[in-house]
């Protein structure tokens, strides 16, 4: 009896090894072939410390500008939607025509940009030639989102950082502040985004800016856009009148601009919407009952908003043996 036990032991343990030999086989071939998948634990034997050594950095940028939150959001969210999350829109040109010359990205705030290239630095000078860029960014992204009192989430990493990076490339990839429903879906569709991960996407605006170019149509063409609450309306011409200098910016959120909440939501029930592309979300029907839930149960909106973003943050990524880790987040190695 004991003999076929230990024989039976014997025959189990090969199987059991059999099957971490195929198992590893099946990984080595996935990164190998550029298939690995992303893992909030990706630089645990590589760079542990990598997310607390963003952080630090982040929260010093942040103690000189809050823009450090608007700016980084949306510097992530720019770069996903081009060439996928990749940090494209972070290279430089000296001829002027790379990503972020592109029109759509002349808006994009440098505090974003400085947050990340701040972070890779310390990040460099403890894991060299480790960390990508687009990673960094990702993990910037939620750090602002946490420390403007949003919610926390684990950040999926291993992407690599793109090798193209041309102006010519953005149009009609990032979304306009006057679209309609129809093609803001379509845009999200083409991410493999859902509408209802657009909608908690566009709640990053609870702590946005623009400048008064991007909406003014809404105030100054035959009439004012009757989707807006006419108080709105007049404070907004109060902060930007005809032939503004076009320097001026007002918050998406003028009640709490620097809290990371959901009176976004709220402010479309009130017809405070910014941009036409806000206000859409509310007189559609279609997204009507998203808005009004979000409104009403912030929970509800930051579990949907951190689905969301790690959704956004699988777009278009780079692994494997696919891409490069810039050394310099501006420029190709």
């Amino acid at each position: 009896m004991f003999s076929g036990l230990v024989r039976g032991r014997e025959s189990m343990g090969m199987e059991v090894w059999r099957f971490c030999l195929l198992v590893g086989m099946l990984l080595l071939m996935a990164v190998s072939g550029g298939e690995a998948q992303l893992s909030p634990s990706f630089y645990q034997l590589a760079c542990p410390n990598v997310e607390s050594i963003v952080r630090q950095a982040v929260v010093k940028k942040l103690s000189q500008t809050f823009v450090t939150v608007p700016a980084t959001l949306r510097l992530f969210f720019h770069d996903c939607f081009v060439e996928g999350c990749d940090a494209s829109v972070m290279v430089a040109s000296p001829s002027g025509d790379a990503e972020k010359d592109a029109p759509d990205n002349l808006s994009l705030a440098g505090d974003g940009f400085d947050t990340v290239i701040k972070a890779k630095q310390d990040v460099e000078a403890r894991c060299p030639g480790v960390v990508s860029c687009a990673d960094i960014l990702a993990i910037a992204a939620r750090d602002v989102v946490v420390l403007s009192g949003g919610p926390d989430f684990a950040v999926e990493l291993g992407r690599r950082d793109g090798l193209i990076s041309q102006a010519e490339r953005v149009a009609g990839r990032l979304p306009g502040p006057d679209l309609d429903l129809n093609r803001l879906s379509d845009l999200f569709r083409m991410n493999n985004l859902t509408t209802h991960d657009m909608i908690a996407l566009s709640g990053a605006h609870t702590v946005g800016f623009s400048h008064c170019s991007r909406f003014a149509g809404r105030l100054y063409s035959s009439a004012v856009d009757p989707s807006l609450n006419p108080a709105y309306a007049r404070l907004l011409m109060r902060a930007c009148p005809r032939d503004v200098d076009p320097t001026i910016a007002v918050n998406m959120d003028p009640f709490t601009p620097t809290v990371f909440d959901n009176l976004y939501y709220r402010n479309l029930l009130n017809g405070e919407g910014l941009f036409s592309s806000d206000q859409v979300l509310f007189t559609n029907l279609l997204s009507r009952s998203a808005v009004k839930r979000f409104a009403a149960n912030q929970t509800s909106f930051f579990g949907a908003f951190t689905t969301a973003m790690v959704r956004l943050g699988r777009v278009g990524v780079k692994t494997g043996s696919q891409g490069e880790i810039r050394n310099d987040c501006t420029a190709f190695n």
